[in-house]
């Protein structure tokens, strides 16, 4: 909680709201909070859900009874803003969450839907991304000789082009908006 908190500000910059969810008790809730403020000087800024009967958490497969019945794993979900889980990460109870990594996430979904592509592995914003494979065999030409004219790809089914100008500029300056319609 005390690392979302201090990236929560990154998160609003891109357009996205943090959410808790624990099975633990609401006045739980409030004196962990309260003991991380007073130790810490950090003050939780999302809202934290209580699960207590743990109905949220094994909708969503956050409570593994292979391993407790009432404890749960370290779970992570990017959904977008139509509701729709885009990702889920699952991170074992002895291994933290890796803050960097859920900001590049998010920004590799925004960026390959405005950009109407997709993200390669290690993509970084700036970072060129996949275009779209033709659907035709005139387009699938027409991608033969464009990676031939501009070195851009290894072959028609993997070619890649820089991301649309408006899209890099809402990434570089965080403001990811809906302007992809």
């Amino acid at each position: 909680m005390i690392a979302f908190t201090r990236a929560h500000t990154y998160f609003k910059q891109l357009n996205t709201e943090l959410l808790g969810l624990s099975v633990d008790s609401n006045s739980s809730h409030l004196a962990w909070m309260y003991d991380i403020y007073c130790r810490t000087g950090i003050k939780i800024s999302f809202p934290i859900i209580a699960d207590r009967n743990g109905e949220i958490a094994r909708k969503y497969g956050m409570i593994s009874s292979d391993i407790s019945n009432t404890e749960t794993v370290r779970n992570v979900f990017i959904i977008d803003d139509k509701g729709f889980v885009r990702t889920i990460l699952i991170y074992p109870m002895n291994v933290g969450r890796f803050i960097p990594e859920i900001i590049r996430i998010v920004q590799a979904l925004q960026m390959a839907d405005c950009s109407n592509g997709s993200t390669a592995a290690n993509w970084f914003p700036n970072q060129p991304i996949i275009v779209p494979p033709p659907k035709t065999f005139n387009e699938l030409e027409e991608r033969v000789q464009n990676i031939e004219q501009n070195r851009n790809g290894i072959n028609w089914y993997l070619s890649f082009k820089n991301p649309d100008e408006r899209c890099l500029n809402d990434i570089k300056n965080n403001e990811m908006q809906e302007k992809c319609e």
